[in-house]
This record gives structure tokens, C-alpha cells and sequence, in this order.
């Protein structure tokens, strides 16, 4: 008797919980169970939480680039053209070598790609070595940027 009541009470309680409305709470002595959101629209969540390429114009993409790679310095400048012109400075921390791979996303005032993207470009770096890596904008619509720096794959 005692091994169908446990299951028929289960059902029954969700039963209970699948029939109520939307934003009506059911409440116990331990916790209260929320059915639903009263409806129309929601807001965005966590929009700053992960938004350091949106900030930074040096990021690392992955935990392995993170231990290994930093950057010790950038130099931007516009060239005769109107394009801009990226210099990075990336050091290896690491007593290995390591190959990573980097690139640099170009972008207008406001912080949106212009669409120039250059491809991933495989870096090789010996134990404790610094690279100067360039980047040339395509078009002259850039002003800002974001290099970018993952682990090989």
C-alpha cells in the first residue's frame, strides 16, 4: 500500500503544478515554485558581463592562450591611405614553445565590425620570446579594433 501511495502522490503534485496559470506560485513549507513569466518581453541578461571584446583591443579567447600569452604593448596609427594600422606586442610567459593563433577584427566609432576581420594566423613563440604581430585595415572605416588570441587547433 505504502509503494503506490509515494508515486500517485508525485503524480498528483505535479498535476497540481502543470495545471496552474501563468505567474501563479504554489507554496509549501519549503519552497515556492514560480509556473511561469507573466508575459511580453524580456531584457537581455548579462550584457556586460561578457563583453570585454567590446571594451579591450587585446583579448584572449580561451584558458590556454590566457596561462601563456600577454601582451606587453600595442601601437595603432592611420597610414597615409586612411587605414589603420595595428603593432602588438606578444610575449610568451611560458619556459616552452608555444603556437597560438591570433587575429584582428576591425572597427567603426561606435565599436561595430566594419567587416574587416583578418584571417587566424598561426604564431609560433619560443620559451619566454615577444613577436611584434601588424595588422593593416582593409578599408579607412576603422577606428578602433580588438586582437584576438586563441590556442592552436
Amino acid at each position: 500500500m505504502k509503494n503506490i501511495l509515494l508515486p500517485l502522490l508525485s503524480v498528483f503534485c505535479l498535476a497540481a503544478v502543470a495545471c496552474r496559470n501563468v505567474n501563479q506560485g504554489i507554496h509549501s513549507g519549503v519552497e515556492t515554485v514560480v509556473t511561469g513569466h507573466p508575459g511580453g518581453a524580456y531584457t537581455p541578461k548579462n550584457t556586460t558581463k561578457y563583453a570585454i571584446e567590446n571594451r579591450e583591443p587585446f583579448v584572449l579567447m580561451d584558458k590556454g592562450a590566457e596561462t601563456s600569452v600577454t601582451c606587453s604593448g600595442i601601437q595603432e596609427r592611420v597610414n597615409s591611405e586612411g587605414r589603420m594600422e595595428v603593432a602588438a606586442n606578444v610575449r610568451n610567459r611560458l619556459n616552452r614553445r608555444i603556437q597560438v593563433q591570433i587575429n584582428c577584427v576591425f572597427k567603426d566609432e561606435q565599436g561595430f565590425s566594419t567587416g574587416d576581420e583578418t584571417p587566424w594566423n598561426t604564431l609560433i613563440l619560443t620559451e619566454n620570446a615577444q613577436e611584434t604581430v601588424r595588422f593593416i585595415a582593409m578599408n579607412s572605416q576603422s577606428r578602433k579594433y580588438t586582437i584576438r588570441v586563441r590556442e592552436s587547433r
